[in-house]
């Protein structure tokens, strides 16, 4: 049954698609959930495009659209283009919404886990080829800085934590002490610069991508969007799914990206990473970085 209306937003369109769902042929069914898991390639990418990715026809797509209420599928695009130029709702706006589901504990657990699976899935999907090229680029670089703020900061974080461990030059650009723009004037050409931001997106990640770029850097973006600020700055760009019932986007795929990054590098470097890596984990426990938990008693 058609829809009387067509929604005029994508928070409407999605709640109608979970509410016609059940109803849906299988290949209208394929398609909804590509709407509901790809909105922002359902905004920049063609029809036929997305129906094969969806692996389902093209006309399937435009007679979806018109089962959801639409005069075609220019119609239902238009939605993710604008709901793409607004941006993310504001953490604010979700946490209103978290919170009018008082008494529903154990529904948004089971959510949050099954969104956060899906994160992942997508996420590694799309990314063998980019999380590739990411590597190459790295391991060719003299040297290897890393840039996250905020939200981002602890993806940032962990693939400096864990690339230093094999690569002690390692940079965090933090910006701690104001120190940020004086980190930047020091970027060299030819070296690596990785660069982690997601909507909202830092006017800090930018100005490290814009710098890294000026000095003649290469730049690797982790970010949320093949179009993203970062990534259109970017000569290799990993694309991580954040998607989250919670008021915050989800860092779980972000970590993954990196730790599957990190593995790369240890693979690429082989024996003088094993060698490395050995090193700083004898100099770590010489200076009492772990806690002793032998059960001997002296």
């Amino acid at each position: 049954m058609q829809a009387a209306t067509p929604p005029d937003n994508h928070a409407a369109l999605m709640a109608l698609i979970k509410a016609r769902h059940a109803e849906l042929s299988p290949q209208f069914q394929a398609g909804a959930r590509y709407l509901a898991d790809h909105p922002d390639d359902v905004a920049v990418l063609s029809m036929r495009s997305i129906a094969t990715r969806a692996q389902v026809q093209s006309a399937a797509l435009v007679r979806l659209a018109q089962q959801l209420g639409f005069a075609g599928w220019p119609e239902l695009k238009s939605i993710f283009v604008e709901r793409l130029r607004a941006g993310p709702a504001g953490y604010a706006e979700k946490a209103g919404a978290l919170a009018g589901k008082d008494g529903q504990e154990r529904d948004l657990v089971t959510e949050v886990f099954t969104v956060q699976q899906r994160n992942l899935a997508t996420t590694e999907s799309a990314n063998h080829a980019a999380l590739d090229a990411a590597a190459s680029l790295l391991q060719a670089a003299p040297r290897v800085h890393v840039a996250g703020f905020r939200a981002a900061h602890p993806i940032a974080y962990t693939l400096h934590y864990l690339y230093r461990l094999l690569r002690p030059s390692v940079q965090l650009l933090s910006g701690q002490g104001g120190t940020l723009e004086m980190d930047l004037r020091a970027l060299q050409a030819g070296e690596a610069v990785v660069v982690v931001s997601f909507a909202p997106y830092s006017s800090e990640a930018l100005l490290v991508a814009q710098a890294a770029r000026q000095a003649g850097c290469q730049v690797v973006a982790i970010s949320d969007s093949a179009i993203s600020p970062l990534a259109l700055q970017a000569d290799a760009s990993i694309v991580i799914a954040v998607d989250s019932p919670s008021f915050f986007p989800s860092i779980v795929a972000g970590i993954a990206a990196v730790e599957s990054l990190a593995e790369l590098l240890v693979a690429r470097a082989g024996a003088d990473a094993v060698q490395a890596i050995g090193v700083a984990e004898k100099q770590l426990r010489a200076l009492g970085a772990y806690a002793d938990t032998s059960n001997d008693v002296n």
